[in-house]
């Protein structure tokens, strides 16, 4: 349960229980298929040590030309994966494309923070801010969720 207090509350931890492991193996193939709400992707990565390819679905946000990735629970396999690699592959029905990332600071990545927040839902009890919280604690709670922006790559 969380505590609210003019625009901040204490986040919930992310644990990665039974339902969430269920959810995400029901929403993966979906997301793969194209089945899912459109900004739903299937993100895969390279491990950092074995090399081997892993899945998760994630969410996608635009702010004008530029997709963004956002981490809303924080430094996941995924995320330090991704930052050792320097590229994701998103897959989304029959659209499949890989990308280079290049990480937010947190001042450039509260406005796509913000527009997550507003989107999704489901992720809200896991931020220490609400959508009317002033831009000065999104930027505190910025680096707990990491922000990428989306770039096509060449290969």
């Amino acid at each position: 349960m969380c505590s609210y207090s003019y625009g901040r509350r204490v986040s919930t931890p992310y644990r990665r229980s039974w339902w969430r492991r269920a959810l995400n193996g029901v929403v993966r193939p979906l997301a793969k298929l194209g089945l899912t709400g459109p900004r739903t992707h299937l993100l895969t990565v390279p491990g950092r040590t074995s090399g081997k390819l892993w899945s998760t679905p994630v969410s996608i946000v635009r702010l004008g030309e530029t997709r963004y990735l956002v981490a809303p629970y924080g430094d996941r396999n995924w995320v330090l994966n991704a930052r050792a690699a320097g590229w994701v592959e998103l897959e989304r029905g029959r659209d499949r494309g890989r990308f280079e990332i290049e990480e937010l600071a947190p001042a450039g990545a509260v406005p796509v923070l913000r527009e997550y927040y507003r989107l999704g839902r489901v992720t809200r009890p896991f931020f220490d801010v609400t959508l009317d919280a002033p831009d000065a604690a999104w930027l505190e709670a910025a680096p707990r969720h990491p922000v990428f922006a989306l770039r096509p790559s060449a290969t």
